[in-house]
């Protein structure tokens, strides 16, 4: 993922944080296991605890996304030295999208009739069997005689039907997919007659209306769509939005006015309205203001520069609305100049701060008073990251293990603080002495430890704790595992999978969240066949 990529997403996770410490540290992160020593016979030491290496895996295998075959997961019941693995056929959800009408059908319920207009499919789920591992498929498509099919990955998922007709309510469903399964889902679209129309305006302020595109949407109160994301008309501020008939028998629903565009220097903002009244009043986005410039320095704690950190404002802003500022990045003097609106009088908005990975300043999320003039801000102090070191021994417990790739991956914020960036990257590598040393931001990580030689990963979860102070949070020291190789073909069935992906996990409780670790990775060659690497007593 792309330093922007990735910046791009925490700054959408740390919408709203603050960075208030925590009213009581959390205790540190403490190892069930050391080694395998401490463990029975024919079990090693898992980030859970000790457990029989040959027994609860999990293979994922993902033959061809390309050729619209997706991945397909399976448990092993017991692991062999050779073990081919055999693919189901591809998975799919098999719908049919039908449109109710007026008409009475002779068993007394509603005529459907097939749909065969344009629409676009989403399904969002997660795997049946890899906690934590989320997929997403998506196409748009025109159905024949109704009926529809959409290549997926097996998991459980919600599909979510958008007609390219506007004046159509998006419908969804849920589907749970097995491998090679045929999943059949049948979703209807309502009758033209049992939509209603919730008809408004928007507007800056009275009859004053806003310079730029604008697209409204009804939503529940979970925001569930109610509603298609539908443009305003840009001369007269007036929309209209197409509801199934129930939803305008609830008491309140959400509208969203959302500004399109690369800087559409206008606010999102959510009214609460009564569907089951005219909106007599336009939904007024307010006085937000003119885009104006922040500029400062970003340093830290020894008040050298910070080069390439990515900067953004983002929050409440006059009118009520919240807007998200475009990025800057640092400059070799740690200088920067964003853009934004200015805050609400009165308010602040966050100013985030994220500096690049492996530096030694850390996350910095403060409030910013931005005035309709800009502001020159005093230099922006990061605390350092937290430095989080240990030792790793070879699989003898004797020698220290040198050359080891430490990757780290946040997997969940701490109380008061927010998601700090990640991709998986290595951050460093043990030494001679097998010290591994890390600078990071507060959060539970999934730490993968790389072994250069033949020996299988090993993975850890790590809490680090919030504070100002410089002490070093040290993890116990411990093993490295044994390896033993797998190998064997992938086939369908009848022909080898060259190049297909799989990846090995034990589904596993840690810190209390259920996950998947991974324990080995690899690609069949050209003749479908794989090697990987996993731990062995």
């Amino acid at each position: 993922m792309s330093p922007r990529l990735v910046a791009l997403a925490l700054l959408a996770a740390l919408w709203g944080a603050g960075c208030a410490l925590l009213e009581e540290e959390p205790d540190p992160s403490q190892l069930v296991c050391r080694s395998d020593a401490e463990c029975a016979v024919n079990e090693v030491c898992f980030p859970d605890g000790c457990g029989d290496p040959g027994r609860d895996i999990v293979v994922e295998v993902t033959p061809n996304p390309h050729a619209r075959q997706h991945a397909q997961d399976f448990r092993v019941d017991r692991v062999r030295p050779e073990l081919n693995l055999e693919l189901f056929d591809p998975a799919h959800v098999r719908g049919r999208v039908v449109r109710a009408t007026s008409l009475p059908a002779p068993d007394g319920g509603t005529v459907m009739r097939p749909y065969s207009e344009p629409l676009h499919l989403r399904a969002e789920g997660e795997s049946l069997l890899l906690p934590g591992v989320s997929r997403w498929y998506e196409a748009e498509l025109v159905p024949i005689n109704g009926g529809w099919e959409l290549p997926v990955g097996t998991g459980d998922y919600t599909v979510t039907l958008t007609a390219e007709d506007s004046q159509v309510p998006p419908v969804r469903g849920a589907s749970v997919v097995e491998p090679g399964a045929q999943v059949p889902l049948e979703l209807v679209l309502p009758a033209p007659d049992a939509v209603v129309r919730l008809s408004g305006r928007v507007s800056s302020q009275g009859q004053v209306l806003v310079d730029a595109d604008l697209r409204v949407q009804a939503l529940d109160t979970d925001s569930t769509p109610l509603s298609q994301r539908v443009p305003v008309t840009r001369g007269t501020g007036d929309f209209t939005l197409v509801m199934p008939r129930e939803a305008a028998r609830r008491p309140a629903i959400l509208v969203r006015v959302t500004a399109m565009g690369e800087a559409p220097w206008v606010p999102q903002k959510t009214f609460t309205v009564d569907p089951r009244a005219p909106l007599t009043q336009p939904l007024e986005l307010g006085d937000f203001g003119a885009p104006v410039r922040v500029t400062g320095r970003v340093v830290g704690l020894d008040g050298r520069p910070v080069p390439g950190a990515t900067v953004a404002l983002r929050g409440r802003v006059g009118g009520g609305g919240t807007f998200h500022g475009p990025l800057a990045t640092t400059s070799p003097e740690g200088r920067f100049a964003v853009d934004t609106l200015p805050s609400a009088p009165g308010d602040t908005l966050s100013l985030v701060v994220v500096p690049p990975l492996g530096a030694t300043a850390g996350l910095t999320v403060q409030p910013v008073e931005v005035p309709r003039t800009g502001a020159v801000l005093p230099d922006v102090v990061c605390p350092d990251r937290r430095i989080v070191e240990g030792t790793i021994l070879l699989p003898s417990g004797t020698h220290p293990a040198p050359g080891v790739r430490v990757a780290v991956e946040p997997i969940a914020e701490i109380p008061g603080w927010p998601r700090p960036p990640g991709g998986g990257e290595a951050l460093g590598a043990t030494d001679d002495e097998g010290l591994w040393r890390l600078r990071l931001d507060p959060a539970v990580y999934r730490v993968d430890f790389l072994p250069a030689e033949n020996l299988p990963r090993v993975t850890r979860v790590i809490t680090v704790l919030p504070g100002e102070d410089a002490t070093v949070q040290r993890l116990a020291t411990f093993n490295l595992q044994r390896g033993r190789t797998l190998s064997g073909r992938v086939t369908d069935g009848s022909e080898a999978l060259p190049y297909a992906s799989i990846r090995f996990y034990r589904a596993v409780t840690l810190e209390g969240r259920p996950m998947s670790v991974l324990l080995s990775q690899t690609v069949s060659d050209h003749l479908g066949r794989y090697k990987a690497l996993i731990p062995v007593r």
